[in-house]
C-alpha cells in the first residue's frame, strides 16, 4: 500500500499525514449513527473529500464510479452532520459519527445499506424501505 505524498502540506493540514492512503489515494470511511450506534453505510474519502468534510461538518464522499466528490443528501436531502471523526489503528479507516438527517441514509430509501443478512444460504432483506427512492430523488434536492 503507497501512502499519499503529504509532505508538502501547510502546518494546518499536518493531521493528514496520520493517514494511510491506499493505492488510489482512497480511505474507506464508515459512518455510524451517533445516537442509535446503527452502522449506516461505508464510502470513499480522498484527501479533498475529508478535508472538506472537516471544513463543512458534513460527511462529503469520493464517488469511484462518477469519479467526483459527493455530499451526502445533495441529491436526496438526507444529509449526515459529522458529530465525531475517528482514524482506526492503522490509520487506514475513518468512522465518521454522525448525525442522521431524514433518517435515510441508504439511496435504497432504508435507514442503512446493511439491510440483507445471509440466512440459510442466501442474502435477504429484512430492513424495511423507510420511503420510495422515485419519491426521494424525484424532489430534485
Amino acid at each position: 500500500m503507497q501512502d499519499a505524498d503529504t509532505s508538502n502540506y501547510p502546518k494546518e493540514l499536518s493531521w493528514l499525514n496520520e493517514l494511510r492512503w491506499n493505492e488510489d489515494g482512497l480511505v474507506p470511511a464508515i459512518a455510524r449513527d451517533t445516537s442509535s450506534g446503527t452502522v449506516l453505510m461505508m464510502a470513499w474519502m480522498n484527501e479533498e473529500s475529508l478535508r472538506r468534510t472537516v471544513d463543512e461538518g458534513c460527511a462529503v464522499y469520493w464517488s469511484r464510479s462518477r469519479k467526483a466528490l459527493w455530499r451526502k443528501g445533495e441529491s436526496s436531502g438526507n444529509t449526515q452532520l459529522i458529530r465525531s471523526l475517528r482514524l482506526d489503528c492503522d490509520g487506514d479507516t475513518l468512522l465518521l459519527e454522525v448525525e442522521q438527517q431524514g433518517g435515510i441514509a441508504c439511496h435504497t430509501g432504508r435507514e442503512h445499506c446493511f439491510y440483507r443478512e445471509f440466512i440459510d444460504g442466501e442474502w435477504q432483506t429484512v430492513e424495511p424501505v423507510v420511503k420510495d427512492p422515485k419519491e426521494i430523488y424525484a424532489q430534485g434536492n
